[in-house]
């Protein structure tokens, strides 16, 4: 199976090292042999339709903090266009004002009839139906579990969930640095400058840590689960949006003594919202730390509680595999679409 790989940060290079390092294992398991023809990101492009030499573009990357030296000269939409590929798997950065690059890649992408894979959360909270209209149209698969928990297969769950019952809400924390915050500002009684200073000393808050703390990031992972699961058609505009930017040591303390704990929950019922509320201590979704957890609550079977970690190279890597072989096994004719 040919891949272009669009992106590579930490994400794409953790992919194509996890390619490598389990290449025996996928042959052997699921009959997939996959070999990256193109890499294409902000700062050029490589490609070579008898496979790229990985490393080497790794370490190209890693020395000159670019991918023009290695000398391709189109451009990235001529790039996936006119490579022959099966599957773009789409790791660029995530932009919620516009969804580019990434909403271009997947475009040019399913024009050329190729599959697309992601974990961009931009293009998805803005333009989830169309995206997923075009794959259909040009009969390609449209696969991104990597976009909501990272490797933590919560949208795969929640389709799960689903079948021959109805989900009715969708509670859930979807940020690990928010939560991180709120439970040091909780647990260690840090003021919320102190903890997310330490958020990003601990690599689990950004430099500029706005989409975070406003809600935003949580706010289209909220979108893409609303759409993935049919209980709406909402863009990330359609969402009542309250941060924890304004959280102040008082309301923790009010909501411990009530028994409980805030923490950023994202809500799907009837509306859409995000906002910090008040969470009982023996409630599943009651979590410390970098994590994420999700409550789908199912009309017959009652609700169903996923928990994992949210993000990090390997792990969302991970999913980004998971996907590619659930397109393999379609291909083949063994899973439906």
């Amino acid at each position: 199976m040919r891949l272009v790989l669009a992106g590579f940060g930490v994400v794409g290079q953790s992919f194509a090292r996890l390619l490598a390092k389990k290449q025996k294992e996928l042959a052997a398991s699921y009959g997939l042999v996959p070999r990256i023809v193109a890499i294409v990101d902000s700062s050029g492009a490589v490609a070579d339709g008898r496979g790229l030499d990985v490393p080497r573009v790794i370490r190209a990357k890693k020395r000159d903090g670019e991918l023009r030296t290695l000398g391709e000269r189109r451009s990235t939409a001529e790039i996936i266009g006119q490579t022959e590929a099966d599957v773009m798997v789409e790791t660029t950065p995530t932009n919620f004002a516009s969804g580019e690059p990434g909403l271009g890649h997947m475009r040019a992408a399913f024009l050329s009839k190729k599959s697309v894979i992601t974990c961009n959360k931009g293009p998805l909270g803005l333009a989830f139906h169309a995206l997923r209209e075009l794959a259909r149209h040009n009969s390609v698969q449209f696969r991104y579990s990597g976009a909501v928990g990272g490797g933590t297969p919560i949208l795969d769950f929640g389709r799960t969930c689903s079948i021959g019952d109805e989900i009715t809400n969708v509670t859930g924390i979807l940020n690990g640095t928010c939560n991180f915050i709120l439970t040091k500002m909780e647990h260690d009684r840090l003021g919320f400058r102190d903890a997310l200073s330490l958020a990003q000393a601990e690599g689990y808050a950004e430099a500029d840590p706005t989409l975070d703390i406003n809600g935003f990031d949580t706010a289209v992972k909220l979108v893409i689960i609303a759409n993935h699961l049919n209980l709406s058609r909402k863009t990330v505009r359609d969402v009542s949006v309250r941060g924890i930017a304004d959280i102040s040591p008082g309301e923790l303390a009010r909501a411990a003594a009530k028994g409980g704990a805030l923490r950023l929950l994202g809500v799907a019922r009837d509306g859409l919202s995000v906002a910090p509320s008040l969470v009982a201590r023996d409630d599943p979704l009651c979590i410390s730390g970098a994590y994420n957890a999700v409550r789908f609550d199912c009309r017959y079977s009652g609700p169903k509680v996923i928990v994992g970690k949210g993000a990090g190279g390997p792990e969302t890597a991970s999913s980004l595999l998971r996907d590619l072989i659930e397109i393999r096994g379609f291909m083949a004719g063994e899973r439906a679409s």
